[in-house]
């Protein structure tokens, strides 16, 4: 009798079909991984350009003539530099070809120079081996990511660079290095000489002012609303607020912020402390909204048990329920700092898209955000910053994922004492 059921038509339609459905279902999820994995390694590939630099030896005179010791603190560098790449290159005459040799180096060599003579005096007193930070045109084209067929279609890097950068890498005088200046400076003009750190800074004083305010706040606002407010109509209005305002578009929050945090109560532009109280208004209804479905699963037998022993609904609420569903509440929280990681339109309407080159010490200093910092790079005219862009954005990949990791520890953790 069971052979005969399970050798129905019918029943071979039914199991066809669940069998169609899940191979549809991995088909589906191998899609998906695929196109994570060709992102990503894209991605990766071209941000690893960014961990690396091009630096150019030159025999650069530091003799009493040239520099006087006395005055080195005061004096400007640049003649000297610019002499060097003269000595090494005889045969530049014309000052438009000057100029082009000149380009070699980043403007910040001259700065280089005097920040490694004042770091040790011995350099001076004769003719020292200078490294130097090349220009981006030649940082590129030294890495052969601007090939020598491709020099004669750009007009930013001319087939006489070309064959200087090649004439010194004949020498030794080319190396690449690792490029600790990306993870210890802040934005630049130019692409040799830009980092993330004063947007890394900026990020996470905006997201810890954002968790500050947010995480308390949307904990105790879900415990009320769950366990002690009155089921009205006020009740039922506030809820249904809540949850249109985890659907309203993040600007929305940022033009909040403009018109009430800066306008009305005069808070400083670009700062991280607004940008961490517009996040967090972005944030309060995702947490709100998690938290609230974590206290519904809590079992109703742990409720009934702390009352039937003599607890108040306060003390059944802070000592029984909540602790049961705090590693749901931070799981709810992840997901907020998450979505205020990544944003950029909030931050954009507050100042927060600003240049900033030095790197905020305070919550009051002005700062930008690594997300704006990779939309100001991606879309810079310069061809070297899209490898800071690419690495900038695998860092953000790296912080999210850094963020995660803790906040499961956090949540295992609980789970285990609880």
């Amino acid at each position: 009798m069971t052979d005969f059921i399970e050798s129905t038509p019918r029943l071979r339609r039914r199991h066809a079909a669940e069998s169609r459905f899940r191979w549809a279902g991995r088909i589906a999820i191998f899609i998906s991984l695929g196109f994570l994995a060709v992102m990503t390694v894209s991605i990766g590939w071209t941000a690893v350009g960014a961990l690396t630099q091009t630096h150019i030896a030159l025999d650069v005179d530091l003799g009493p003539q040239a520099v006087d010791p006395a005055k080195a603190e005061s004096m400007r560098f640049g003649k000297i530099v610019k002499k060097a790449l003269r000595d090494r290159f005889p045969d530049v005459k014309k000052r438009k070809d000057k100029r082009k040799l000149y380009g070699l180096l980043s403007p910040d060599a001259a700065f280089e120079l005097k920040r490694q003579i004042l770091a040790n005096r011995e350099l001076l007193g004769g003719t020292r081996k200078i490294w130097f930070t090349s220009s981006d045109t030649a940082n590129i084209y030294a890495k052969g990511t601007l090939t020598t067929a491709a020099v004669k279609d750009t007009r930013q890097f001319g087939a006489e660079q070309a064959g200087w950068i090649d004439a010194l890498e004949a020498d030794g005088n080319v190396e690449q290095r690792f490029n600790t200046r990306f993870f210890t400076s802040g934005d630049s003009r130019e692409p040799e000489l830009a980092g993330i750190l004063s947007a890394l800074v900026g990020s996470m004083l905006s997201l810890a002012v954002c968790f500050a305010l947010s995480f308390p706040i949307g904990i105790f606002a879900a415990i009320y609303l769950e366990e002690f407010a009155p089921k009205n109509r006020i009740s039922e209005l506030i809820e249904i607020n809540i949850n249109n305002l985890a659907a309203v578009p993040s600007i929305v929050f940022g033009l909040l912020g403009l018109a009430i945090f800066l306008n009305v109560f005069g808070l400083p532009r670009s700062s991280p402390l607004v940008g961490g109280m517009v996040l967090s208004l972005m944030t309060l209804p995702t947490i709100i909204i998690a938290s609230r479905a974590c206290l519904r699963g809590v079992p109703p037998s742990i409720r009934e048990a702390a009352l039937a022993m003599g607890a108040s609904p306060i003390q059944a609420t802070f000592h029984h329920v909540a602790p049961l569903a705090l590693p749901g509440m931070f799981t709810g929280a992840i997901v907020g700092m998450a979505r205020a990681l990544g944003d950029t339109a909030p931050l954009l309407m507050i100042g927060m898209v600003a240049f900033i080159v030095d790197i905020p010490k305070s919550l009051l200093e002005p700062a930008t955000a690594l997300p704006v910092q990779i939309f100001l790079w991606a879309d810079s005219p310069e061809r070297a910053f899209l490898e800071k862009t690419s690495a900038a954005i695998i860092v953000l990949l790296v912080f999210l994922v850094a963020m995660n990791l803790a906040a499961i520890i956090l949540r295992k953790k609980f789970e285990i004492r609880f």
